[in-house]
């Protein structure tokens, strides 16, 4: 059971890799296009970096993908070594990465109220008349059809079913 849990943890590390790999890859053309939507609303584009906006790689964007995989990893080892500790720290990890996406799901799911209320928390008037769903929009377009919404909702059931599939192997292990 706990080889079965390694290969989970190994799948669900991939689908946390694929979040900076897609970003990398095409997050500059998203960021690019929020840029000339803004433009195109009359909106200096330093608004984005000013408001910590991005579409990149970068920051916890790709620092924290890559250390959910890399800790993925080393428990998917200890597991496959036969090493209790990673039954231990798979059933403390695992809830925390199940409750991470959960979050992260929420965040893309609200991302268009959240960037309109941080706006217009700001009290700067440019903000408040940015058309967020047009500029969300443009970023969103400019990544290939098969990653939004594909590949973000295969990466989430990967995550979802997996954690729960791992927590379930634990108990019967």
């Amino acid at each position: 059971m706990t080889s079965i849990a390694a290969a989970l943890h190994l799948l669900i590390a991939t689908a946390f890799v694929s979040i900076p790999m897609v970003r990398a890859r095409y997050g500059a053309r998203a960021q690019a296009a929020a840029e000339a939507e803004l433009d195109r609303q009359g909106v200096p584009a330093t608004v984005l970096a000013e408001n910590k906006l991005r579409f990149d790689a970068g920051g916890h964007e790709t620092a924290v993908p890559l250390g959910v995989a890399l800790t993925l990893a080393a428990l998917a080892v200890l597991n496959l070594t036969g090493n209790a500790l990673g039954a231990t720290l798979s059933w403390i990890l695992q809830p925390i990465v199940l409750l991470g996406n959960v979050l992260i799901l929420h965040s893309q799911l609200t991302a268009v109220r959240t960037v309109r209320a941080h706006f217009a928390k700001s009290g700067d008037a440019t903000l408040r008349r940015i058309d967020v769903v047009a500029l969300l929009d443009a970023a969103e377009k400019a990544f290939p059809s098969w990653v939004l919404p594909g590949l973000q909702n295969v990466r989430h059931a990967v995550v979802m079913a997996g954690s729960i599939a791992v927590l379930v192997l634990l108990a019967f292990a």
